[in-house]
């Protein structure tokens, strides 16, 4: 089963919280605040594999999560960072986030890619000691690992895409000029997966030729199994548009010809585009008029052109070194570029990661804000400097002018996760 589409989720470790602890030594009074900081959260890396063909464990197991940094101890003692998690892709894989469409990565090198950072570990204690706060009883919780819904879609890399109608002969020719072996038969959707051959030209000189399952009027739109696989043709340098110019089949070579272009605009205008040469197959059944109309057609086009016969192999030397002379003029296989976040990406992410609700019920005010649970949960309602900390959040973010707007009287009951307070103007 070949599946190049998936989607998952992976979220990168929480940073470990930083430690609130105080020295304790014999003959060591009042020795101060020891605690150290929070280890780093997992990351969530890609890389590349080149033994996997396609994304059909991603099927199974779609939830990938980094563990948590460890927290900080006494005697300002780090906390252990947490082990990454590596996913294994394979080549050609484009990472989108699923919200915004953005493209993360595209798994096309060697090099592993940072997706998901991990989480800083919070400081301890240790950090907060002043002249004026000897004893600091609070300590920053970790800061969240980023975690996002991704897209997977695997675009495979290949100098030069086959594309044509169903039975035009794609699959007869890739193998043919390259060790590829599909399966080949005389019935239409034969080929079912994007099959990839090496072709080489000489002794140092190839190129890699991808056979793409046949598209039919309406691929674009979701006919047949063309839309499932146009994707692969993105990459490719050079597209050979492998054509039927004998007619068994009743279908008008000229017509297919500017169906399946259609197809490739519909799609994409860039893919519309690319540089063609085209192939026109089974010559050695079409009758001379045919070959000849056809080929006046292209010649129109100013479009490189080759009479070949898959099945016995005629004009498949031309045609591949006449390929070979094209792909020479032509840049790299192409790579889609990772797309960051725009400024007003950046500030609306950053207000979001503040958001809170206020509502009122039975005279009392409840916050709910889940990026305030870690820095209550690390907080020391009974410290002074910790408390203290704890209002200045609430007047930074916003909270306390929302209190005030809705009328809350001094004596009020303000709740937050489990704990309550009275408002103190």
């Amino acid at each position: 089963m070949f599946v190049d589409q998936a989607k998952i989720y992976i979220k990168a470790g929480d940073g470990g919280d930083g430690a609130v602890s105080f020295h304790r030594e014999k003959y060591v009074a009042a020795g101060g605040p020891d605690g150290g900081d929070g280890g780093k959260g997992g990351d969530v890396i890609f890389k590349v594999d080149d033994n996997i063909s396609n994304l059909i464990d991603f099927r199974y197991k779609k939830k990938y999560v980094a563990e948590k940094g460890q927290n900080g101890g006494a005697k300002c003692s780090y906390g252990k960072s947490a082990p990454d998690v590596v996913i294994k892709v394979p080549r050609g894989t484009v990472v989108k986030e699923i919200e915004t469409g953005r493209i993360l990565a595209d798994m096309s090198g060697d090099e592993p890619v940072i997706i998901a950072h991990g989480g800083k570990g919070g400081r301890g204690n240790a950090h907060f000691a002043t002249s004026t706060r000897q004893i600091p009883r609070f300590a920053k919780p970790g800061f969240r690992g980023e975690e996002f819904n991704v897209q997977l879609e695997l675009k495979l890399i290949a100098d030069v895409g086959l594309v044509g109608f169903p039975n035009v002969g794609k699959s007869t020719l890739i193998s043919v000029v390259s060790a590829a072996k599909p399966k080949i038969a005389n019935y239409h959707f034969t080929t079912l997966t994007p099959v990839l051959g090496v072709v080489k030209v000489g002794e140092e000189r190839s190129f890699v030729m991808a056979d793409i399952p046949g598209l039919i009027e309406g691929a674009s739109e979701g006919v047949g199994l063309g839309h499932e696989f146009l994707r692969h043709v993105e990459r490719c340098r050079l597209i050979v548009h492998v054509v039927d110019v004998s007619g068994i089949e009743g279908r008008d070579p000229i017509e297919d010809f500017e169906a399946i272009n259609k197809e490739l605009k519909n799609f994409s205008q860039e893919l519309a585009e690319a540089p063609q040469i085209v192939a026109a197959n089974k010559t050695d059944m079409a009758q001379p008029e045919q070959t000849e109309r056809f080929k006046e057609y292209i010649a129109q086009k100013g479009l490189p052109y080759y009479e070949i016969s898959a099945a016995t192999t005629m004009g498949t030397q031309e045609l591949v070194y006449g390929i070979n002379e094209e792909l020479a003029k032509l840049p790299p296989v192409k790579r889609f570029e990772a797309q960051p976040l725009t400024r007003e990406e950046v500030e609306a992410k950053t207000r979001s990661n503040r958001d809170f609700t206020v509502t009122v019920e039975d005279g009392i005010y409840f916050v709910e804000a889940d990026w305030l649970y870690d820095i209550l949960r690390t907080a020391n309602m009974d410290d002074y400097s910790s408390l203290q900390y704890f209002q200045n959040v609430l007047v930074s973010s916003g909270i306390i002018r929302k209190l005030e707007a809705m009328g809350i009287e001094e004596g009020d009951t303000v709740a937050i996760f489990d704990f309550e307070f009275e408002y103190v103007k």
